[in-house]
């Protein structure tokens, strides 16, 4: 079930001082784990911005012993290892520059569904209930992943919002699966997991909820989808942190507003006034804006399309099946895949969005429709 990479990278990663871009660089420059382990201390000079201190531990035998014990551990409780430097993350988590160098999961992960994290206050108010509510009840025949963090209030609200509309529901939590924390949603988790969602969380067997574990956790909520909406959340609330690494990973934001008197929309509206997210008016706008579109099966029925065959160019073709194989793809990352300027490519998006073939998202980023 596990390789010898993945016990090399849990040992380089619990260095201290080796983080998860520091991670990155090592495994890049020497080609896996392993030989980063192997290697790294005498020939640092290698990695740029990578020093001797930085590297003083990498080779110790005791890393190497937990490692051991941490596969042991993931093997009794049925849990996956996603080593980032294999490409194993979620696809639009591992473009983000600080993405988790490993990922641990529990249940099932269908990457090739959208996602869209709801994250809020755990002192979610009747105004924010209602909107998770009348969101999932508009969305339930949508083929998508809610993403969230298991904590109480707006998280455990889209969760079991997720179940009872039978949407696939993903937890992402800020503690190793030695717990679960809070304890009060153990049996949520455990209902997450029999209804084919996921549990996922970067820290090991050894790491306790510590508070700064929970904005760190933030930027995976953030990463691993292509919208986040804030539902409730006062100022400097959590999902102002969740909020701030969806706009630097160039995502859409979506806040629902309201009174300047209610504590919990002060951070929603501080969010809109400040650019940083959308203000959410109406669910149908908002669905739109995600994509969704409920009705399109039952139009299709209805009003079934006439296939016709559009003959694309050389080009054209080129760029179409890398977007298509490659969904959420960035403007740069498809110029440097199909070797072409990003001037020449442009043109020729625009024609394949004329001709219903692609949509553009924010942040320069194409999916095939």
């Amino acid at each position: 079930m596990y390789s010898e990479e993945h016990l090399y990278a849990i040992a380089l990663r619990e260095c201290k001082l080796i983080g998860d871009i520091n991670f990155y660089k090592l495994v890049r420059i020497f080609g896996s784990a392993k030989k980063a382990w192997e290697n790294a201390k005498k020939e640092y000079r290698k990695v740029d911005g990578i020093g001797r201190k930085a590297v003083s531990e990498i080779g110790h035998p005791e890393y190497l012993k937990f490692a051991e014990k941490e596969l042991h551990f993931c093997e009794k409780n049925n849990i996956q290892i996603k080593l980032r430097h294999l490409n194993e993350l979620p696809f639009l988590l591992n473009e983000c520059d600080d993405a988790p160098a490993i990922l641990y999961q529990k249940g099932t992960f269908d990457d090739s569904k959208q996602k869209v994290s709801l994250v809020g206050t755990r002192n979610m108010t009747l105004y924010g209930k209602q909107f998770i509510h009348d969101f999932f009840e508009e969305t339930k025949n949508c083929n998508f992943i809610s993403v969230s963090g298991l904590a109480l209030g707006v998280d455990k609200e889209v969760h079991e919002q997720s179940i009872h509309n039978k949407i696939s529901t993903v937890a992402v939590l800020a503690h190793g699966f030695h717990l679960l924390y809070p304890s009060k949603n153990k049996t949520l988790s455990e209902k997450i997991l029999q209804e084919e969602g996921a549990l996922f969380t970067e820290f090991n067997s050894s790491r306790k909820p510590d508070r700064e574990n929970f904005i760190q956790r933030n930027r995976i909520v953030a990463g691993i989808s292509p919208s986040t909406i804030v539902v409730e959340t006062g100022f400097g609330g959590g999902s102002v942190s969740t909020a701030t690494f969806a706009n630097n990973y160039n995502r859409e934001v979506f806040a629902l507003p309201g009174k300047i008197t209610d504590k919990y929309s002060q951070g929603c509206n501080h969010l809109i006034f400040q650019n940083k997210a959308s203000a959410i008016s109406t669910l149908k706008d908002l669905i739109d804006s995600l994509d969704f579109n409920k009705l399109q099966s039952k139009i299709h029925e209805l009003f079934p399309e006439s296939k016709s065959t559009i003959q694309l160019s050389e080009n054209q073709t080129l760029i179409y099946t890398s977007i298509t194989n490659l969904p959420y793809i960035s403007l740069d990352d498809l110029s440097e895949k199909i070797s072409l300027p990003s001037y020449r490519i442009l043109p020729i998006i625009l024609e394949l969005e004329l001709l219903g073939k692609i949509k553009s998202l924010s942040g320069r980023q194409f999916v095939a429709i």
